[in-house]
């Protein structure tokens, strides 16, 4: 009996793994620190209701070239999940999920916002601008 119970334990921490890890369906986590908390807030409009992590081809040349960035956003349709948060409401688009970490953490410091992860640096220099540049989604 202790076998199978510890069977039916592996096998919900692979299938719990598997399903976490897959982007498409996962909850990624962002972690705000209270530095980048405070700004976000004083930046962040009435109307603003998310935060978007988004994926910036701007300038890039493709689709698959791009920077890992945040933006604010008024609101959110079906093509985009929620990701989990310690303070605020946090989104990304599903099929942009796969350029971002599993745990993410949001900071600020010297006028810049900074995107990292265990992995490393996602983004360095996020300005306040950026963060500005909202767009309905």
């Amino acid at each position: 009996m202790k076998l199978l119970q510890f069977s039916t334990i592996i096998d919900s921490r692979i299938f719990e793994k598997s399903t976490h890890f897959k982007r498409g369906g996962s909850k990624l986590r962002l972690s705000i620190t209270p530095q980048a908390l405070e700004r976000v807030i004083e930046l962040q409009g009435s109307d603003q209701n998310y935060l978007w992590l988004y994926y910036d081809t701007e300038g890039c040349g493709c689709g698959v070239s791009g920077l890992p960035s945040v933006r604010f956003a008024t609101s959110k349709n079906d093509s985009y999940q929620l990701v989990e948060s310690n303070k605020l409401q946090v989104i990304i688009h599903k099929q942009q999920a796969v350029f971002f970490a599993k745990e993410m953490k949001l900071d600020y410091t010297e006028n810049f916002f900074r995107l990292s992860s265990s992995e490393g640096m996602l983004n360095p220099i996020i300005s306040e601008f950026d963060l500005q540049k909202e767009e309905v989604v």
